[in-house]
C-alpha cells in the first residue's frame, strides 16, 4: 500500500486514483474544457467498473480493510436524522469498539448498533479496532431489549476481525456473553436489519448479525475467521491467506449464494472509500426499503422467520 497527500491506495488501485488527480488538476487549472473533462470522468468512470469488479477474494479482503473505508460512525452521521448515544452495559463498563444509540433515519425511530474501528491511529487504540469486549456485547443486547420494549426497529452495522482475544475478555467471560447474544437475540420481537459494512468476522460479527433482513456492502467480507487465522491453522504460515480467503467464500457474492445472506448493496464509484455520501445514501434506502417489508410481518411472526432463516443455512447430511 502507498500513501500519499494523505491518500491511502491499494496497488490495483493505482490507475483509477491517478486519473482522478489528473481530473483535479484540470479543473485546478482551468485549462481544460468542460468537454475534456466529462470525457475523462466516463473514462474514470469505466476504470471504476473494470478494476473494482474484476477482484479476487484477497483483494476484496484488502478493500474490506482500507485504512479510508468509513466506519459505523461515518455511516450514522450520514444515515441518521439524529443520534443519541447511549453507554454501559449496567454490570462492568462502556466499551467503545461498540457504540449504539436512538436514532432518527428518515424521520423514523431506530435503535442503531455498530462495531467502531476508529480512524486515526489514537481512535484505534481507544476503540480496540473495532475488537468488542464482554461489555461491549452485553450493552448491544442491553439496547436490543430496549428497542424490543419500546416497538423500535434495530439497525446493526457489522465491522469486525473478530471479539477481542484478550485474558481480560476471557476472564469476564467473552464465550458466554457472545452465546447470550445469540440465544437471545432470537426472542427479540422487532425488526433487526443487519448490514456488514466491512468486515464480519467469526463470533465476534455474529453477536450482532442475528436479523430478519442480512445485508452487505459489495465488498464486505464475512467469514468464520480472518483468511491468516485459517491460513496460520492450515498451512502453517500467514503466507497462504490470499488462498485461504479464496477457500473461506468469503465475498459478499459467494455468502449470498450460499444463502447466509438475503442481499448486496453495490458500492458507489467502485468502492465504499471513494464516496461516503453516496454509498450511505445506498445504505439508508436499502435499510427503509427492508423495514418497509419487515414493518408488515407481526411480531411472533417475525421471530419465526427468523429461526427458519438461521435453521435452513448449511447442508446436512445424516449418516
Amino acid at each position: 500500500m502507498t500513501e500519499t497527500n494523505a491518500r491511502k491506495v491499494l496497488d490495483f488501485e493505482k490507475p483509477v486514483d491517478e486519473l482522478q488527480r489528473r481530473i483535479e488538476r484540470l479543473k485546478r487549472d482551468g485549462t481544460s474544457s468542460a468537454g475534456e473533462i466529462a470525457r475523462l470522468k466516463e473514462k474514470l468512470s469505466e476504470l471504476e467498473n473494470k478494476v473494482y469488479r474484476d477482484l479476487s477474494a484477497w483483494d476484496r479482503v484488502q478493500l474490506a480493510r482500507h485504512p479510508m473505508r468509513p466506519t459505523a460512525l461515518d455511516y450514522i452521521g450520514c444515515i441518521c436524522d439524529e443520534f443519541e448515544e447511549l453507554h454501559g452495559d449496567r454490570y462492568f463498563a462502556d466499551d467503545p469498539a461498540l457504540i449504539g444509540g436512538l436514532a432518527k433515519i428518515s424521520g423514523i425511530p431506530f435503535m442503531v448498533i455498530g462495531q467502531e474501528k476508529g480512524r486515526s491511529t489514537k481512535e484505534k487504540i481507544a476503540r480496540n479496532f473495532g475488537m468488542v469486549k464482554p461489555d461491549g456485547y452485553r450493552k448491544s443486547l442491553r439496547l436490543m431489549k430496549l428497542a424490543e420494549k419500546f416497538g423500535l426497529p434495530i439497525l446493526s452495522l457489522v465491522d469486525t476481525q473478530g471479539a477481542h482475544p484478550g485474558i481480560e475478555a476471557e476472564e469476564r467471560g467473552q464465550p458466554r456473553a457472545i452465546a447470550d447474544n445469540l440465544k437471545e437475540v432470537f426472542g427479540i420481537a422487532t425488526p433487526i436489519i443487519v448490514v456488514v459494512i466491512g468486515e464480519g468476522g467469526s463470533g465476534g460479527a455474529l453477536a450482532i448479525a442475528v436479523g430478519d433482513s442480512i445485508l452487505m456492502l459489495e465488498h464486505a467480507i464475512y467469514s468464520v475467521i480472518t483468511p491468516e487465522g485459517c491460513a496460520a491453522i492450515l498451512w502453517k504460515t500467514r503466507e497462504k491467506a490470499p488462498d485461504a480467503a479464496a477457500a473461506l467464500r468469503l465475498t459478499s457474492g459467494d455468502c449470498l449464494e450460499l444463502g447466509v445472506i438475503d442481499g448486496i448493496i453495490e458500492e458507489v464509484h467502485g468502492a465504499a472509500h471513494r464516496d461516503l455520501e453516496g454509498n450511505a445514501a445506498r445504505i439508508r434506502d436499502a435499510v427503509l426499503a427492508e423495514h418497509e417489508k419487515l414493518g408488515k410481518v407481526p411480531p411472533d411472526g417475525l421471530l419465526k422467520l427468523r429461526e427458519e432463516k438461521f435453521y435452513a443455512m448449511g447442508q446436512f447430511e445424516e449418516g
